[in-house]
């Protein structure tokens, strides 16, 4: 069965549900997932929870793709833990239960969690497994058998190969993200794993944008509650113009309100980091270069709100669940459209609203015309004050454009600003630092979106114009 909440009113024909009268408490869960759920704050599920619970808990397989932020992973951790309050089994010595399938290590934990969360009081045995930490603890993990093992593709074949883990009697198998997976190559891995597994199970694919291998119903919209703009800019302002965006935010949010910043490389994500330290704005990078447990420390932190600005790679697209990140910017446009659906989409979750700033340099147009392809939308335009003119003319007049070199970007280019206390590097007009270049000259666009600080120096070019 599929079913398909990307688009909030296209739900299969016998599925239409009025969500306002659905509440957990209407779902047939076991009584220990409902006070979970209680204990949570949870009463209402969102699309996706309403119509793929009921179905999972009748025991069909499942296709299922909803936009990102709407509680795909509750919707299928509920009726799988569900199964397993009703039916309890002590598993068998390294083996496995239920199996899912994630593309990341973030993505891994954030599902681990929310088991533990979910099947608190089920007495469960639940475990992960993945790459670029040590194998011992997950060995020892698993040699007592597991309910739930949540894994990455490359990991959990190596301990299969070595003997620490038997999936021969998983009744339940889920690919979450499976269009990243194929994306990624993963599909040899992927079928040999299946093969593994009995070919009598309940098997679950879950996703915010289908693949062309799997694609059957309308995927690649964005929830309606990001506020999304384009910014053509040229690559040698990029960096200013992300100082400048970033700090108008932090000026005018509350202390807990989160920034997340997209380069395209491992490179481009560290330096922005370090240049946007260099002048006074606490940031962090997160990419793959880093150990698992750094990457970890780092996540942690962000979610505390030690570090209000986090820069990264597309490795933090998917699997990172942040409350109160209400600004994403792609410094660097994806290489692939349905990454954009993903990265913004770390905004504005659970209902709440978010923005989405995309710059756009002139090797980026092809970007950003297959962005607008996918998502079946124009991208309206943000006006500021490095507003590239021409490159917006390239995009909308039609001119061919080309992709850029994969692995470009991030790089950024920029005047050095010195930091923000005690002047320097300033580019408003050429005052307090070398570097800059003259504020170009007002117009008179209607205004919106972020607002400076009471007394900065601003200009009257408008924030968010719609085209």
């Amino acid at each position: 069965m599929l079913i398909d909440c990307c688009r909030a009113r296209n739900f299969p024909k016998g599925a239409l549900i009025i969500m306002s009268e659905i509440t957990f408490q209407d779902l047939a869960l076991a009584d220990p997932i409902q006070r979970a759920l209680k204990a949570k704050g949870y009463t209402t599920p969102s699309p996706i929870q309403a119509q793929a619970i009921p179905v999972l808990l009748e025991g069909h397989d499942l296709i299922a793709c909803a936009q990102t932020g709407t509680g795909k992973t509750a919707a299928f951790a509920l009726p799988v833990l569900d199964g397993f309050a009703r039916n309890p089994r002590k598993p068998f010595r390294r083996g496995v239960r239920c199996l899912i399938l994630t593309p990341t290590r973030e993505l891994a934990v954030q599902v681990t969690e929310s088991f533990k969360t979910y099947g608190e009081g089920l007495g469960l045995k639940i475990g992960m497994v993945f790459g670029g930490v040590s194998e011992k603890p997950q060995i020892k993990a698993l040699y007592g058998g597991l309910d739930v093992l949540v894994a990455t593709v490359g990991r959990l074949l190596d301990l299969k190969q070595q003997g620490h883990v038997d999936i021969s009697q998983v009744d339940t198998f889920i690919l979450d993200e499976a269009d990243r997976m194929l994306d990624m190559g993963f599909i040899r891995d992927i079928r040999k794993i299946a093969a593994a597994i009995p070919q009598q199970r309940h098997t679950l694919l879950f996703s915010a944008t289908m693949a062309p291998e799997i694609r059957i119903a309308p995927q690649g919209t964005t929830a309606e509650n990001i506020d999304q703009h384009v910014l053509f800019v040229k690559k040698a302002d990029k960096q200013n113009l992300l100082i400048d965006l970033v700090q108008e935010h932090q000026d005018n949010s509350q202390n807990k309100e989160l920034s997340l910043i997209f380069s395209r490389t491992k490179h481009g994500a560290k330096n922005l980091a370090k240049k946007l330290c260099s002048v006074g704005i606490e940031a962090d990078s997160l990419h793959g270069n880093k150990s698992q447990n750094a990457r970890q420390n780092t996540l942690d932190m962000y979610k505390r709100g030690d570090v209000r600005v986090l820069v990264a790679t597309d490795v933090a697209a998917r699997g990172i669940d942040v409350k109160n990140i209400t600004l994403v910017i792609n410094f660097d446009l994806p290489m692939e459209s349905e990454a954009y659906v993903h990265r913004i989409g770390r905004t504005a979750r659970a209902g709440e609203s978010g923005k989405a700033l995309s710059f756009c340099s002139e090797d980026e147009v092809a970007l950003l015309r297959e962005v607008e392809k996918l998502i079946k939308r124009k991208v309206p335009i943000y006006d500021h004050d490095y507003h590239a003119a021409h490159i917006e003319h390239h995009h909308t007049s039609g001119a061919p454009a080309q992709k850029p070199k994969q692995g470009g970007g991030g790089g950024g280019g920029g005047g050095n600003r010195g930091p923000r206390q005690g002047g320097g590097g300033g580019r408003r007009g050429g005052q307090g630092g070398g570097g800059g270049r003259p504020k170009p000259k007002s117009d008179s666009r209607p205004s919106g979106g972020f607002q400076k600080a009471a007394g900065a120096p601003r200009s009257n070019r408008s924030r968010g114009r719609n085209r």
